[in-house]
């Protein structure tokens, strides 16, 4: 999932960003309303943390402009302002969450994952394709009962997937929602996690679920690719 923090606490962006990351997600990161927009009139983010008070542009106004715009991206405030009105104008603005500084981390990324499901739809912490089992809270993937271990790319690439479930990613729109602007890995990065997924969670059983659609992309689904 691709993330964007905006906050202009240099240290405390680094630190978010930096723990995001070991998350498995995908995090772009400014610090001011109009690098912000920047970054979302060129980018289709699943989530972002959003300070109010920012430079140039702030919070309110960032988020209006983005509801303006009828863009569905899942967006959290998270401020130093802790009134009541406050969290009453965010969320009349169309935030979809509100957290008060200072934060748990773990709080942080709870919020998110409730934020990101809701946004595909759904209220439950487990995706299920067939036999396919993820958990996106306690981080476990199962198949035929059978844990699967992942690593956070691969786990971030395979809950997108199945996200989609049925709907055929190309590899570029994978790329942008599995990797930040600052990624400079080799060109075939996607089909390398993709053989790994395989190898994981298709090879050992007999009915496959990942499958490629030749000159477009993957798609996960019960049933046959092209």
């Amino acid at each position: 999932m691709r993330i964007l923090v905006v906050e202009d606490d240099r240290d405390l962006n680094r630190i978010i960003v930096k723990k995001l990351k070991l998350e498995g997600y995908s995090v772009d990161s400014c610090h001011d309303g109009e690098e912000a927009l920047d970054y979302i009139s060129i980018t289709a983010y699943d989530a972002i943390i959003l300070d109010i008070l920012i430079p140039k542009k702030n919070g309110y106004e960032v988020l209006s402009h983005i509801r303006k715009k009828k863009k569905p991206t899942a967006v959290l405030f998270l401020t130093a302002k802790d009134a009541p009105d406050d969290r009453i104008k965010g969320l009349d603005l169309g935030a979809d969450d509100y957290l008060i500084k200072p934060f748990h981390f773990g709080e942080l990324t709870a919020r998110l994952r409730a934020m990101i499901r809701r946004s595909y739809g759904t209220t439950s912490n487990q995706l299920q394709v067939a036999d396919l089992i993820l958990n996106s809270d306690a981080h476990t993937v199962t198949r035929a009962g059978n844990i699967t271990d992942l690593s956070a790319k691969e786990f971030s690439m395979l809950e997108y997937l199945m996200q989609n479930e049925s709907i055929v990613l190309s590899r570029k729109r994978l790329e942008e929602h599995l990797w930040d602007f600052e990624y400079q890995g080799a060109s075939n990065m996607i089909d390398v996690y993709i053989r790994q997924l395989r190898l994981k969670i298709d090879q050992p059983y007999k009915t496959k679920l990942i499958h490629t659609i030749r000159g477009v992309g993957y798609v996960l689904r019960e049933g046959r690719g092209e």
